[in-house]
């Protein structure tokens, strides 16, 4: 898995994405741990803080449900960027603002970037201006990690199938704003930290 990674980097690769479902299942909401000692999941994730490349996790089925796994990830190396996806899948239900509770916590881990994104499936029946991921979750999280540790996401190409498509998701994101320095962060400046610049081109080996 190491020299698979490395073997990426040096075509131009700039991150990586865990799914923790592709781990084996053993009951029903448990899966093996991506942290798990001596495994690949965990080797990668060292690697990947040394590359300085950051580690996307997709909680699909909730937060809650990797949190630990996720802690275990942040104090094993401490420098790798970990980024959750889709507001770390933390709807507006009762179990949802309990793993959002849970979300507010890990920005005592300073390598931890959320990603703001895919709002419509936050279950915000307000789906034109989405005042209530804006205030239950945006407003939180940004004075929780500050506008350098939040990372706008289009969610492409689902954001295609909402209404107003791709340019709605940026125009209301970009609303949320009361400063223009804040929103250059989040809309941009974020992901090109972790990512590099748009139009840099990796050297080939």
């Amino acid at each position: 898995a190491i020299s698979k990674l490395e073997e990426l980097v040096l075509k131009g690769y700039v991150g990586v994405r865990f799914n923790p479902y592709l781990w084996p299942k053993i009951s029903d909401g448990e899966w093996k741990r991506m942290s798990s000692p001596n495994e690949s999941g965990i080797a990668v994730y060292k690697r990947c803080g040394e590359l300085k490349m950051p580690v996307g996790i997709m909680c699909f089925q909730g937060l809650q449900l990797h949190y630990d796994d996720i802690e275990a990830l942040l104090k094993a190396s401490p420098d790798t960027t970990l980024i959750l996806d889709h507001f770390g899948f933390t709807s507006l239900t009762d179990e949802g603002n309990k793993a959002f509770e849970q979300l507010l916590k890990l920005a005592a881990y300073p390598s931890v970037v959320i990603k703001i994104s895919a709002l419509f499936r936050l279950q915000d029946d307000d789906t034109k201006s989405f005042s209530r991921v804006k205030e239950e979750r945006f407003q939180p999280l940004l004075k929780a990690f500050g506008p350098e540790r939040l990372m706008f996401g289009s969610d492409f190409p689902f954001s295609l199938e909402q209404e107003g498509g791709y340019s709605n998701m940026v125009k209301v994101v970009s609303s949320w704003f009361e400063d223009e320095k804040s929103r250059n962060e989040v809309m941009g400046g974020t992901a090109a930290r972790c990512f590099g610049a748009w139009g840099i081109k990796v050297p080939q080996k």
